[in-house]
């Protein structure tokens, strides 16, 4: 492929994942606005309930807004690798944050129900979104790593 193309393609799969990251990260964050008010209109802000219950909402509930921030500021910080495997993981990152994501939000409406020994879904989620940052690190320009390790 060209030069000249490769450079446009890129640019144009940076400008992407941007977007999708903060589109969907703003999107999160609306979300996690609206459980709150359900917790506090049908839940009466959790008023009566068991402290078992309690903890497990209101956990699932910070969970959401960790899943929206995250995609909110690798919106923002997205850098775009220039190799080709760099790229790979990035995009696999980005994948895997999305999904897990997509993970907490049945997680805050159903894991409050059960016990809290029955936390299947946030678990993946939290682990599968610090996987998915584990791969956004390792993908990561090296120009980038040495620029934080150097403001130390």
């Amino acid at each position: 492929m060209r030069p000249q193309v490769e450079s446009v393609l890129n640019n144009l799969l940076l400008t992407l994942v941007r977007r999708l990251h903060q589109i969907f990260g703003w999107t999160i964050f609306v979300v996690f606005l609206l459980t709150g008010q359900y917790m506090a209109r049908y839940h009466n802000h959790l008023v009566g309930t068991s402290d078992g219950a309690r903890m497990l909402y209101r956990s699932r509930h910070i969970y959401i807004l960790l899943a929206g921030l995250l995609n909110i500021s690798l919106g923002i910080y997205f850098s775009y690798a220039t190799q080709r495997w760099q790229r790979r993981l990035q995009i696999m990152g980005s994948l895997v944050i999305i999904a897990t994501t997509l993970i907490l939000l049945p997680a805050f409406f159903y894991e409050p129900l059960g016990s809290p020994d029955q936390t299947r879904l946030s678990y993946f989620g939290i682990i599968g979104m610090a996987l998915g940052m584990l791969l956004h690190f390792l993908g990561k320009p090296k120009s980038d790593r040495t620029a934080v390790n150097s403001d130390l």
